[in-house]
């Protein structure tokens, strides 16, 4: 979506918040909660057939798993937003030359599962109905998709996950709400009702949902990957992480992007499962 269509878009919002601020940050939220992408084309739906396919549940809405079966540790593999579990092409390889049992979900809203709006919340729901299915010992996420991991280790008693890694994730959703709402500039109306709408539904304050906060007491052993040049979450969000997150170790890139997909770092990743 160009620059100029964002704009238009939060102008018209603004203009109709001064007719009714509740219907202009209602339609601001679902635009928030809506992936353009993220369903399945030919060529990422050739990426998870050689997987065996789960369909699991969660309010009545699907989730779509994906399995490839190995005799070694369980990996969990959540992907970001407007992705889906092809996203994992880049290293699953590797982690099928460790024998690992590799499964991958897909998010509320994308690839097969169901949903019409994401939030990382419901996200962290869906995570959790996958773990007490398979039982992994180690989570990998990859930007709201690490941010739900840790919602997923927060909210829920998950006694088999050992090992959690967060690649390029927001530490709260604070930042991620102040980027949409500058990006599309809305009106102060807006703002405060996009506030009152996440207080309303979730029963908490924007600023309580800090992914970085959560992981204080978190025992199991955390890896956080995150790239000085990423344009989508900042690095501040992996200090953040660091410093809050004590059981965790920071590795920082330069050059890989938000992304995280170059194979240099995925002999860093086998090492932290192994040891």
């Amino acid at each position: 979506m160009s620059s100029f269509v964002i704009k238009s878009i939060g102008n018209a919002l603004n203009t109709a918040s001064y007719i009714s601020s509740k219907y202009a940050s209602d339609k601001a939220l679902k635009l928030f909660a809506t992936p353009r992408k993220g369903r399945y084309n030919d060529e990422q739906s050739q990426i998870v057939s050689s997987a065996e396919k789960h369909v699991l549940s969660y309010n009545n809405q699907d989730i779509a798993v994906y399995n490839w079966k190995g005799k070694g540790q369980t990996i969990l593999l959540s992907h970001g937003w407007e992705s889906n579990a092809s996203r994992w092409s880049y290293i699953l390889d590797n982690l099928k030359a460790k024998d690992y049992n590799i499964i991958a979900l897909d998010a509320p809203a994308h690839g097969k599962s169901g949903s019409k709006l994401f939030n990382a919340i419901l996200y962290s729901e869906f995570i959790n109905v996958v773990t007490e299915a398979f039982q992994p010992e180690v989570l990998i996420g990859h930007s709201v998709g690490g941010m739900a991991s840790v919602f997923c280790l927060h909210n829920h008693e998950v006694q088999s996950v050992k090992k959690l890694i967060i690649l390029g994730a927001p530490a709260h959703f604070t930042g991620v709400f102040h980027r949409y709402k500058q990006m599309m500039g809305y009106n102060r109306r807006i703002s405060n009702g996009l506030d009152s709408i996440v207080l309303e539904r979730f029963g908490k304050t924007v600023d309580y949902f800090s992914a970085a906060n959560f992981t204080k007491d978190f025992s199991a052993k955390g890896l956080i990957i995150h790239d000085k040049k990423d344009k989508i979450i900042p690095y501040e969000d992996a200090l953040l992480f660091a410093n809050r997150y004590k059981n965790a170790e920071l590795i920082t890139t330069e050059g890989f992007g938000h992304g995280l997909k170059d194979k240099s770092i995925t002999p860093k990743i086998i090492e932290f499962i192994n040891g």
